[in-house]
């Protein structure tokens, strides 16, 4: 008897199989849950229309009452015909689109019209544009919503069965979908519980709800929960909550052999136990089955209880009343009897029945004689049969063997003999045969351990009874093998097909026993019983493990396009003996530049066509991955497999472990393209490359083109035309200005020449999109007429052409550099601008607003490029903050005067106790045309914050401008290594290609900047730069100009000018030195390049130009009409030396000539503009044929050399660049000038030497002396009170002699006191007078040196030294007057020179290629130092170390006696 448990924990058995039946749970169902990326496509849903692809609807959302909102709806023809269609606008007046017209797609094209949206009422609007083809209508539904409450979740949740009592749970998420916070509430009914009943969510947050079923009747549950939500909870939306509530119910099967009363297939409910001798012991097993199939506990009682049955006997009596020979009745009948018995087993009874029928009208008797037959039993063997009855006998009999035998039967009716009838009937033995498939082998190929192999075996009835089998496996094997159907029966001569199923569960190899056990169907013999038939079957299999691997264990992609589609196959390989069954798992790792936090939630970029698969034994199989990246970022997808083992002996281990399979790696790219370098000619050629950089922002452009591009840019991921305006939209939130500068009117265009590199890693194409070439061809009657000043002046810009770009597309290649000449025509006076597009391919997409500037040619004009200047952030409390520079371009053809009011800067220095913050070294100057001053500054913060003033800047007879300043003072000890200002340029404003030239350019610098980055003050810092020449014919004149006057100062070019001849080059040497203050150096150094041949024609062209025009300043014209008659009439007596006279006098300028004169000279001057450009050039020409003009100069090339430093202080340099100050050389003499210039300043003011410190200390306030005055109380009070420092100081008093003191004697200490007497001299060598640049002081340091000797000597002043001391000392006064030598300045300046000297011409030879520096050094053993004539190793001042000359490269050692005592020089090849 089994009784119901109370729930609690499930036991750990609770799964496991009972009996052979098992218990299962299934798992909870999980809620569909939205996804983030389907609600983005919903939103984004596009559908095809008789081939034209647009989207569904469009949707407004956050706007604002009195603005416009214009969204952009895409048609697209996907068919491969071309599409026409026309479209109706909306039928409200709160969504406009542009004026209807046909629409005409080629196939593969798109069309883009405007949708404007004007709210003029904060409610909610609808309406819809409607789009008309030959094939039918459809049309877009336009949708402005406002701010509302929306949740998501699922309409209905079905949980899983659950037991009375009991209860289960599912989940599903809440999610926030609309644009307010959103407070929610549940009602759910019973039995059905919410977890959370309340709470808050985020706009786009979510949360988990769970459920919680728990019946308490075995119903069906179908409620719905209502969610109240909104501010008030006033909306709601319903869930379906479905369950269903079962009662638990178990099944007892008993299990073992067939009862003698139970039919096969029966459920037997009763354990019969037989008959069980007294102390003995029979065991019975029972089979536990929950069919609720839910999860059930249970317990056994036992009731012991006793039945004695009841016994009933009946006695059959029969007799008549005939005398002995009086004959009886005559029966009157009807004997049906069979005459075989059916087939049955050995010693098994079969049955037949006879049918007595008594037709007559008397009573018949009978009695069956079984004596004579006692192998067949008769029921009943004797009684009576009515009139018109009838009596069915029931014979039986058991057929000892398979022989026939034969039974005759007496049947004796109404007691008499006469009437006796036999029956003859025959009987056989069938034995049980069963026929087994294999002579009884079943075979299996080798399995997976965990997994199942199937086979079919076929067992055959060779018999004509019907039998029942049933298979028996052993305890132990059941785990492993198993069959369907294990019981039945077989009908005769039936082959019955079975399934049996191999489940290994260890790597092994199995041989199995199994037995069928066959009996007749309805046999009545025990299990045991000899009437059974057992046959053995033999199972032969092998558990096996296997693995698999890929053919490649990683597989790289290379580079993938953004968004871009590439497929590859995974070839799986299995070189096992068995199957596998595999499931693939896919890991995304995403590494690079970004948030790991973000790109956790981003969806596998890595698809595979299958995940569950089956690998036959040596076999492959082919998965096939498709690789899309969503960002830019580098991809690793961990591909690992699991065997699926669901015949596991453990449940938990269903699925094997992960194994790593394969790694497949993709970046993840967008086309890539920067600025590498620029330049610049025509009117714009005075411009510097770094304030090029500076105007076209090209470094935030770079930045800019690095970053990845957004969703709006990747509208149209190729250039398209897009847009009916004359002005496009853009998709892009960057805007830069590409700053072309300013130029007279009629000058020169202002070109600018940029270098595109393609930094990808794949090729690129971009394209310099202008408004035209976006803007879709119309015909002329559908374009608006009505345009605003802004696309009036782009159309005047493009009209005439005044910014050009060529080319203005192209494809690079990765690592392919590419020129694009960008120019800005000065044909009109203004300003002129242009929104250029600059789109990359399926990348970024960057609007560009060319600016470019056109004045009067007389006018002064500065061109100011921003309003804003901030300057590098210093530290507070620094002594010398250094100079910073501000750039003036002077854009015009006039020189300009510039005047800086310092009022604002005046007055933050009052707000600041005083304290000059801002200072201007140069507020006053004058800018040449085309050229940049640059305007010195000195900002000194006293805090740690953000200073900033208005500066006015007046230019004479010019605009003037406000600029703001702007700097930022830091605290060194706080920012610590975060406050990295030090750096002079970035890499990234410092082009360093020395490619780009302008057309016509033949020669080129080295290298177009030399950054010195930080450099201490009063240092000389050198480089070498190259000149090439590149043409092959003509030579080129160049001369360095600096651009003001103080860079002159500070840097020297050596040389200035010269000649370089075709194919050759000449080096230039840049010498920066630096000031006593520090500052900030950039200056632009300018290489004028002129060709040597076009130069001489024009200066001898210029020379007979001022010859003539020296003529004609002086020339007359002789009126007299009768001059040339009278001169003929004399011509005849002339003689010969009068005509040689009067040739002479012809050649006379002041004689009028015959021949034909040069036309006068006059310098041409440009007339009033005509109409057109044409006319304009032909009256030029017309007046330039009339006049000699004056010779132009030819054209030169200007090669710019930027120079940048940042020099600092000598302490502020100790304190953070103290490793490079030995790679620096200072001038000890520029130290000395400025000291003396100094002292002499404060002689001039006190007439009195006075220490630096003493005058800061005596400029001080009262304030700062008491704060130095209680500093240095404390520090003296403090050495007072230390008891260390008193220690310190005894021991030092108390410190040995040391060990050199014992060479020092009295007639030493004599003769150096006399040696160093200002009287005194010395045999030896007199020594060196004191250096004009000592110091008086130190010169009376030395004298109480020797003093303090004589007088500590314990010598006597008589005695004299000895010889050898006298030797040592005069080496010793030798190596001091070296010592004092080596400090001079001028022997540290000449020590300069030389390395510097021999370093630029090694470096020059180099570049000539006359000496190799990379070659391998060779060493020269040189004859002994002793056979060199005049030179003694020993000789002061011929070291033997000077003979090595040490070479590139270390030296070679040299082995052996040969070289030994020789000097060696390294030489290199």
């Amino acid at each position: 008897m089994l009784a119901q448990m109370p729930r609690g924990l499930p036991s750990a058995d609770s799964g496991r199989r009972l009996g052979c039946s098992s218990i299962r749970q299934e798992e909870p169902m999980s809620p569909l849950r939205p996804p983030e990326r389907s609600a983005r496509k919903a939103k984004e849903k596009k559908g095809t229309f008789w081939g034209t692809e647009v989207t569904e609807a469009l949707h407004w959302h956050g706007w604002e009452l009195g603005k416009e909102f214009t969204k952009h709806l895409s048609l697209k023809n996907v068919h491969v015909k071309t599409q026409k269609l026309s479209y109706r606008p909306p039928a409200t007046r709160f969504f406009i689109t542009v004026f209807p017209q046909p629409i005409v797609l080629s196939p593969g094209m798109s069309l883009t019209l405007p949708i404007i949206f004007r709210p003029l009422e904060k409610k909610e609007y609808e309406d819809s544009i409607c789009f008309e083809k030959p094939e039918g209508e459809f049309s877009v539904a336009l949708r402005a919503t406002l701010p509302r409450h929306k949740l998501l979740f699922p309409d209905a949740i079905q949980l899983p069965l659950c037991a009375v009592h009991d209860f289960s749970e599912a989940s599903f998420p809440l999610c926030n979908v609309g644009d307010l916070i959103t407070l929610f509430n549940w009602e759910t009914p019973s039995p059905f519980h919410l977890t959370p009943v309340s709470g808050m969510l985020e706009p786009g947050s979510e949360c988990v709800v769970k459920v919680t079923f728990q019946p308490q009747m075995a119903l069906v549950y179908d409620v719905i929960a209502v969610c109240w939500f909104g501010d008030n909870e006033e909306q709601k939306r319903t869930i379906k909550l479905r369950a269903i509530g079962k009662y638990p119910h178990l099944l007892v099967s008993v299990l073992g052999e067939l009862g003698e009363d139970v039919e096969p297939g029966d459920f037997r409910d009763v354990l019969c136990f037989g008959s069980v001798a007294v102390g003995a012991t029979v065991e019975r097993h029972v089979e536990i089955c929950n069919p609720s199939m839910v999860l059930r506990h249970y317990s056994n009682i036992e009731e012991d209880s006793t039945m004695c049955p009841s016994w009933c006997l009946t006695i059959r009596l029969r007799g008549h009343t005939f005398e002995a020979d009086r004959q009886h009745f005559i029966p009157h009948y009807v004997l049906d009897s069979p005459k075989v018995f059916p087939a049955v087993g050995p010693n098994t009874n079969t049955y037949r029945s006879v049918l007595l029928w008594n037709v007559g009208t008397s009573p018949i008797t009978f009695c069956m004689n079984q004596d004579t037959c006692p192998s067949v039993l008769v029921k009943p063997c004797s009684g009576y049969v009515a009139p018109g009855a009838h009596q069915i006998f029931l014979l039986s009999t058991q057929p000892a063997d398979m022989a026939t035998h034969q039974h005759i039967l007496s049947l004796q009716l109404n007691s008499y003999p006469k009437y006796t009838q036999e029956i003859s009937l025959r009987s056989s033995g069938e034995s049980l045969l069963l026929l087994l498939e294999g002579d009884g082998n079943l075979y299996f190929k080798p399995t997976c351990v965990g997994t199942s192999t199937t086979r079919t075996y076929t067992i055959k009835n060779c018999t004509r009874l019907p039998m029942q089998f049933k298979w028996k496996i052993q305890e132990s094997d059941r785990k492993v093998l198993s069959v369907k159907p294990a019981t039945g029966v077989i009908q005769p001569n039936e082959a019955l097909a079975q399934t049996w199923t191999f489940t290994p569960g260890e790597e092994t190899k199995y041989l199995l026993r199994s037995w069928v056990s066959v009996w007749r169907a309805h046999g009545s013999s025990g299990p045991e019983s000899p009437e059974r038939t057992r046959y053995t079957l033999r199972v032969i299999g092998e558990g096996a493990l296997g693995t698999i691997r890929a053919q490649e264990e990683q597989r790289d992609l290379g580079n993938i396009l953004v968004g871009g589609l590439q497929s590859c196959d995974l070839v799986l390989l299995n070189n096992g003996i068995c199957s596998l069954n595999y499931i693939l798992h896919v890991e995304q790792i995403i590494t690079g530049p970004c948030d790991p936090e973000e790109v956790l939630s981003d969806p596998l970029a890595l698809e595979l066509d299958h995940y569950k698969g089956m690998i036959p034994a040596r076999s492959k199989a082919i998965v096939q991955a498709t690789v899309s990246p969503a960002r830019q970022l580098h991809y690793t997808w961990s591909i690992s497999y699991t065997i699926s083992t669901p015949k596991a002996l453990d449940p938990a281990n269903a699925v094997g472990e992960q194994q790593a399979l394969c790694c497949v790696v993709a970046t993840g790219v967008y086309p890539s393209v920067c600025v590498t370098d620029v330049c610049a000619a025509g009117s714009a050629r005075g411009i510097s490359k770094l304030h090029l950089w500076r105007l076209f922002t090209l470094e935030t452009l770079n930045q800019y083109l690095e970053r990845d591009p957004t969703s709006a840019e990747l509208t149209y991921r190729v250039p398209t035309r897009h847009s009916v305006c004359p002005v496009p939209p853009v998709h892009t939130p960057v805007l830069l200005d590409f700053n072309f500068g300013a130029a007279p009117i009629e000058a020169e265009p202002s070109v600018v020449i940029l270098m595109l590199e393609n930094n990808g890693v794949v090729p690129v194409e971009w394209a310099f999109l202008f408004p035209s070439d976006q803007k879709i061809d119309v015909e002329h009657w559908a374009e608006n007429t009505e345009f605003n000043p802004s696309e009036l002046h782009q159309m005047r810009v493009q009209d005439n052409q005044l910014f050009s770009v060529s080319p203005k597309s192209g494809r690079l290649f990765p690592g392919q550099e590419q020129t694009v000449l960008l120019s800005h025509r000065h044909d009109f006076i203004g300003t002129d601008r242009l929104p250029v597009l600059l789109k990359v391919s399926h990348g970024r997409e960057i609007l560009l607003n060319f600016i470019g500037v056109t004045v009067e040619r007389e006018q002064r004009y500065v061109h100011f490029t921003s309003t804003k200047h901030v300057f590098t952030p210093i530290a507070i409390g620094s002594s010398s903050p250094p100079k910073q520079i501000y750039e003036l371009y002077n854009g015009g053809s006039m020189a300009v005067a510039y005047e800086i009011q310092l009022d604002s800067v005046m007055k933050i220095q009052e707000e600041n106790f005083q304290h000059p913050v801002f200072v201007c070294l140069n507020p006053r100057g004058e800018t040449l045309p085309g050229m940049t001053s640059h305007i010195e500054w000195v900002f000194s913060p006293l805090e740690a914050r953000t200073y900033s003033v208005d500066v006015p800047i007046h230019i004479l007879e010019g605009d003037s401008a406000l600029i703001t300043f702007q700097g930022i003072g830091y605290d060194p000890h706080i920012m610590g290594e975060t406050a990295q200002f030090d750096q002079v340029l970035s890499p990234s404003v410092t082009p360093g290609s020395s490619k780009l030239t302008v057309p016509g350019q033949t020669a080129f610098l080295s290298q177009h900047r030399i950054c010195l980055g930080n450099i201490p003050v009063y240092s000389k810092s050198s480089r070498l730069v190259f000149l090439n020449n590149a043409s092959e014919s003509e030579a080129v004149i160049f001369a360095w100009h600096v651009g003001t006057s103080n860079a002159s100062e500070m840097l020297q070019i050596v040389p200035e000018m010269g000649v370089v001849q075709p194919g050759e080059s000449t080096h230039c040497i840049i010498t920066l030195q630096a000031s006593g203050n520090a500052c900030f150096y950039n200056v632009d150094l300018v290489c004028e390049v002129v060709m040597q041949q076009p130069l001489a024609k024009y200066e001898k062209a210029l020379q007979e130009w001022e010859a003539e025009k020296q003529r004609q300043t002086v020339e007359f014209t002789i009126t007299e009409q009768d001059l040339g008659a009278e001169t003929n009439l004399k011509q005849p007596a002339r003689s010969s030396a009068d005509s040689s006279a009067e040739e002479k006098l012809a050649k006379s300028p002041a004689v009028t000539r015959q021949c034909k004169t040069l036309p006068p000279i006059k310098n041409l001057l440009a007339p009033n503009p005509p109409v057109s450009r044409s006319q304009r050039r032909h009256l030029m020409d017309k007046e330039a044929s009339r006049l000699w003009a004056k010779p132009e100069p030819p054209k030169s090339h200007l090669l710019h050399l930027g120079v940048t430093a940042r020099s600092h202080s000598m302490d502020d340099f100790l304190s953070n660049f103290c490793s490079e100050l030995p790679k620096f050389f200072l001038c000890r003499h520029l130290q000395e000038t400025v000291g003396d210039k100094a002292v002499d300043k404060r002689k001039d003011e006190g007439g009195v030497r006075t220490d630096p410190v003493l005058l800061v200390l005596a400029g001080s306030s009262e304030q700062e002396m008491q704060v130095v005055t209680d500093l240095l109380t404390a520090v003296i009070r403090g050495l007072l009170e230390d008891t260390q420092f008193h220690q310190a100081v005894s021991r030092s008093l108390a410190e040995p002699m040391p060990y050199f003191h014992q060479f020092w004697t009295a007639e030493s200490a004599k003769h150096q006191g006399r040696k160093r007497s200002p009287g005194g001299s010395s045999r030896a060598s007199p020594s060196p007078a004191p250096c004009a640049k000592d110091k008086p002081g130190e010169e009376e340091e030395r004298q109480e040196e020797c003093e303090m000797s004589l007088v500590t000597s314990p010598m006597a002043a008589g005695e004299e030294p000895p010889d050898s001391l006298r030797d040592i000392l005069h080496q010793e006064q030798l190596r001091e007057e070296k010592e004092t030598i080596t400090r001079l300045p001028a022997f540290g300046n000449l020590l300069e020179l030389v390395l510097e000297n021999t370093l630029q011409n090694i470096m020059v030879e180099a570049s000539r290629g006359e000496v190799v520096l990379t070659a391998r050094p060779r060493v020269i053993a040189l004859p002994p130092s002793s056979a060199q004539r005049g030179i003694s190793p020993a000789t002061p001042g011929h070291p033997a170390s000077l003979l090595r000359t040490a070479g590139p490269g270390p030296s070679l050692p040299t082995e052996g006696k040969e070289t030994e005592g020789y000097p060696q020089i390294v030489l290199s090849t």
